[in-house]
């Protein structure tokens, strides 16, 4: 820890010197965990359904994300209509990424038809 000197005044500097808003030896970030739980429409088949899983792992990946376990949770009713529906598909996924991953999937699945909402936690 170093002391840093204003006029008269000495601070005591709290942060080590190598982190101070930059990344870490080797250029890695660090991975934060997450999950997201996406509602899909109750009117698509399991085929379709896959589809819309794959891409949604397919944005994970796009913003340096990594896929980890999805849970599918099965068809629910819904606690008010969402497009004139009542019930819908819910899917958990977790996944790791840097701080940049969930707005990037966000603003994926904010214009992704078949979803009908989505929920992005850091765990």
């Amino acid at each position: 820890m170093g002391l840093i000197q204003y006029h008269d005044v000495t601070i005591n500097n709290l942060a080590p010197v190598a982190y101070r808003g930059r990344r870490p030896k080797g250029g890695k970030t660090h991975m934060n965990k997450y999950e997201v739980t996406v509602i899909l429409s109750a009117k698509l088949e399991e085929e379709a359904r896959t589809e819309v899983i794959n891409k949604v792992k397919s944005y994970i990946e796009r913003y340096n994300g990594t896929v980890g376990e999805v849970e599918e949770w099965g068809k629910k009713r819904l606690a008010y209509d969402i497009q004139h529906q009542s019930e819908g598909f819910y899917y958990l996924i977790n996944f790791e990424g840097d701080s940049e991953t969930p707005n990037g999937i966000e603003s994926e699945l904010r214009i992704y038809e078949p979803v009908l909402r989505y929920l992005v936690v850091k765990k």
